[in-house]
């Protein structure tokens, strides 16, 4: 009987060494993420609102109620669905409006996408609310609010916002109110309601990429897409209108 030679199947040492260069650059990727996710976080976490810890803001006795200091309530856009806002635009919507009417701030700042014809993120938000009785004065729209940091740093240089409330959904809200507080906005954030939306688990891990994209985009202060002459947030909100 002839005997059998073993083939060697040893992975050659120029093969090995690159695999374990790609898992090591992958493993120090993923810790680099999760540790500017928690730079993020740990920096906005203080200046969000949490009422279901910290109680009712409008009650007196609250020592964490909202100030009278603040100049608008941004409400950042979320895309539409057949013209009509989405299901997280509108929880948004429904926020900032219960906060205007409950006197928490003065004006109302509809921030998203206007920049193709036959797409008005901003009038749809707009005529929203007023449909829910907010005068019309009232509500500002930035048309060019293309991202989050878009929003904040056009709501600081263009409407001359000093101190807003920023609403959106939690997972978000981190980013928003890092990137305003980086601006040197003192931003206070309030989530919307918690519900689950669908296909919340690749919202959050693109919002993992996008918190690590923002700290370099506010470290170089970069420039918007669109500036434009100043629109003051304590004037008329009319001036914003098509």
């Amino acid at each position: 009987m002839k005997n059998l030679q073993r083939k060697d199947t040893h992975l050659p040492k120029w093969l090995k060494r690159t695999l374990q260069i790609f898992v090591f650059a992958g493993i120090a990727g993923l810790l680099l993420v999760a540790g500017l996710n928690l730079w993020v976080m740990g920096n906005a976490r203080s200046l969000i609102y949490d009422i279901s810890s910290q109680g009712d803001p409008y009650n007196e006795e609250n020592p964490y109620r909202f100030s009278e200091s603040h100049d608008c309530i941004i409400v950042l856009g979320a895309g539409l669905r057949d013209n009509t806002p989405s299901p997280m635009l509108k929880d948004r919507l429904e926020k900032g409006i219960s906060l205007y009417k409950a006197g928490a701030a003065p004006k109302l700042l509809m921030s998203g996408d206007h920049g193709r014809t036959g797409y008005n993120e901003v009038q749809v938000m707009k005529q929203y609310a007023i449909d829910a009785g907010v005068p019309s004065e009232d509500i500002f729209m930035d048309h060019a609010g293309f991202s989050t940091y878009e929003s904040m740093i056009r709501a600081r240089d263009i409407f001359g916002v000093t101190s807003p409330i920023v609403v959106t959904q939690k997972y978000h809200l981190y980013r928003a109110v890092y990137i305003g507080k980086s601006l040197g906005i003192p931003c206070l954030g309030v989530a919307t309601d918690d519900f689950a939306y669908g296909g919340q688990f690749y919202r959050s891990l693109r919002e993992c990429i996008a918190r690590c994209k923002d700290i370099l985009t506010t470290l170089l202060g970069a420039p918007p897409t669109y500036g434009g002459e100043q629109i003051p947030i304590s004037g008329n909100g009319d001036i914003t209108n098509d």
